[in-house]
């Protein structure tokens, strides 16, 4: 007769082991199905540059919100004096105007008619009566006076108020523009940080050259030589236009910082204002204000040394042509002032300041 044991189960310890090396299992597959592989240096560069990008069209934002705020500032502390002086004319009128009516208090408030009639001296008493009638004008002119200042200083209450509104929004803005530039340049920084230090290097094309540019382009290009092009035929339009281009070819080395304008860091904008201050002119604070801040030259072959070059749609990239087909620019974080093919960037056009 055929037996009918039941098999034997595994013990209990057994079966942990196997639920647990099922598991382990499991998740090893899960994880090697989902892991990323380690990006490549070109896919961490495509996306270092589109952070540094977005970050430097914060920046310029923030530069646009910094201005305002500094011109809101004097504005309202102007406003703020006037008010404090309109009120203390106001008190000094009214002073003047209650000193004069304690006077006419002190003599008596009788009416003029009755006094002449009771005075032992009426030729005496015309007199004063003369002198109480200017005295009575020049309290109207206070009148009236005071009453111009009130609506004045009303009226400078209502602008500072307005002005603070402003400046409080403005604050706000620059607030949410300061975090944005950081929020995008700690992305950059933590995808750099998967790469070696050369390649890091490269990636912010501290060691690379030019790659789209012709002739002396791929002398300067994206390796930032401190060299000075070979300008050719190239010459600048102007002494302010050359002096400008000299003083930026002094800061060739010195680093990008967002938000800086020299003389010892730049950004963009803040390199190509500082440049022109020292030639005697003075530009707007950012690259879309600068582009309107003379002639504009859409042909890059039309170019001179000097000219404003700008970069992008937005216009949130600026720097200084400087002959050959190259511009003198504060890149981007991690990058110095250098020389960069234009044909790195996608140009818009060119600014020449009169």
């Amino acid at each position: 007769m055929a037996s009918h044991r039941r098999p034997k189960q595994p013990g209990r310890a057994r079966v942990t082991v196997l639920t647990a090396t099922a598991a382990a299992a499991v998740a090893l597959t899960s994880q090697a199905a989902h892991a990323d592989p380690k990006a490549s240096k070109a896919e961490v560069k495509e996306k270092v540059d589109k952070y540094y990008d977005e970050a430097e069209q914060a920046t310029e934002k923030y530069n646009g919100a910094k201005e305002k705020q500094d011109k809101l500032d004097k504005q309202v502390t102007d406003l703020q004096d006037k008010v404090a002086r309109g009120q203390e004319e106001i008190n000094k009128l009214r002073n003047s105007l209650g000193s004069l009516a304690t006077a006419q208090y002190r003599s008596g408030a009788v009416d003029p008619s009755l006094q002449l009639l009771l005075s032992s001296d009426p030729e005496s008493y015309l007199d004063k009566a003369s002198t109480l009638n200017q005295v009575s004008a020049k309290q109207a002119d206070t009148l009236k006076q005071i009453s111009e200042k009130q609506r004045a200083l009303k009226q400078q209450r209502q602008e500072a108020t307005g002005k603070l509104k402003d400046l409080a929004e403005t604050r706000k803005v620059l607030g949410e523009q300061k975090e944005a530039v950081q929020e995008k340049l700690a992305a950059a920084k933590e995808q750099l940080n998967t790469l070696t230090a050369a390649e890091r290097a490269e990636v912010l094309g501290e060691k690379e050259k030019a790659d789209g540019g012709k002739g002396g382009e791929e002398r300067a290009g994206r390796g930032g030589g401190s060299s000075r092009p070979d300008l050719g035929k190239d010459v600048p339009t102007s002494g302010r236009a050359a002096a400008a281009l000299a003083a930026a070819q002094g800061k060739i080395g010195a680093p990008y910082v967002w938000g800086a304008t020299g003389p010892g860091s730049f950004d963009c904008s803040g390199l190509t204002g500082w440049a022109y201050a020292q030639a005697g002119v003075t530009l707007p604070r950012i690259s879309q204000d600068q582009a309107n801040a003379g002639t504009r030259i859409y042909d890059q072959s039309q170019l001179k040394p000097g000219d404003l070059v700008l970069f992008y749609g937005d216009l949130h990239h600026i720097g200084l042509y400087a002959g050959n087909g190259q511009t003198l620019h504060a890149p981007k974080p991690g990058a110095n002032v250098r020389y960069e093919s234009m044909g790195n960037m996608p140009f818009q056009f060119g600014v020449r300041i009169g």
